[in-house]
């Protein structure tokens, strides 16, 4: 499975594309392209990665703050503008399918009823397990300003949880056990400088060790923290991870099981 970190910004971010992952996991099926979160800066990520309109095959939506469900009218419209005939799954919390149509419409009036492949609506519900494209998906919710699902991937023994937005829980920490990677939002460092429905690294430093995750990446870091706090980051991370753990730029690329 590799990971391909397209961005790893918070919304407001000048420097680093909102945080947007771009998955590419072995299936019984073949294999499958899956992105994970699409925002603001993320469809333009993207298409430098990948120019095939018909090679992706799902999208995942965490929940709908714009830097990480508004890129999705520009990737439907490229998708369109080159001829994408393959079916596309947006898969989200129920609902998200009617609010992704409402963004195209808003974005791009007309164009949704010009869409030429099927967009298939999948939902997911917190605690569900569900077989899509021969990977297993299950997802919880966090702790967040709006209803953030985490989703966790497994496909030939491999696992990956993704935080979305938002502090962990218990069912997110249940949802991590034992994954080979998880990729976690640490908006600022400290426990005392929290910030409402975010997580901090000192915070997810102790979840991952808690679910037994193997390996941890660090994303969504606050702007200015990630630049004037990166040596105190480095320090809380090196007396701290009981695993190994990375704080990736955009363009980065791990490989899960290789």
């Amino acid at each position: 499975m590799k990971i391909v970190f397209l961005g790893v910004g918070e919304a407001c971010d000048e420097r680093h594309p909102n945080t947007s992952l771009l998955v590419e996991a072995p299936t019984d099926r073949g294999g499958k392209k899956i992105l994970l979160d699409c925002g603001f800066s993320a469809a333009h990520r993207y298409f430098s990665w990948d120019q095939d309109p018909n090679s992706l095959d799902a999208l995942w939506i965490s929940h709908f703050h714009g830097d990480h469900f508004l890129g999705v009218p520009l990737l439907l419209l490229r998708f369109w503008e080159t001829n994408r005939s393959k079916p596309l799954a947006v898969v989200s919390r129920p609902g998200g399918g009617q609010i992704v149509r409402n963004a195209m419409e808003l974005a791009y009036p007309g164009f949704w009823s010009r869409i030429q492949f099927p967009v298939e609506e999948v939902a997911l519900e917190p605690g569900a397990d569900m077989k899509w494209g021969g990977l297993w998906w299950r997802a919880a919710s966090t702790e967040h300003g709006q209803p953030n699902l985490s989703v966790r991937l497994e496909t030939s023994g491999l696992s990956l949880f993704y935080s979305g937005d938002g502090r962990p829980t218990g069912e997110t920490t249940a949802l991590a056990q034992g994954c080979d990677l998880a990729v976690h939002e640490a908006f600022v460092v400290d426990d005392g400088e929290r910030v409402p429905g975010h997580g901090t690294v000192k915070g997810c430093l102790r979840w991952a060790e808690e679910a037994q995750v193997r390996r941890l990446a660090l994303v969504h870091i606050q702007r200015d923290v990630r630049r004037t706090q990166w040596d105190r980051i480095r320090e809380v991370v090196d007396a701290g991870a009981k695993m190994p753990v990375v704080i990736p730029e955009e363009g980065d690329v791990l490989e899960v099981g290789g």
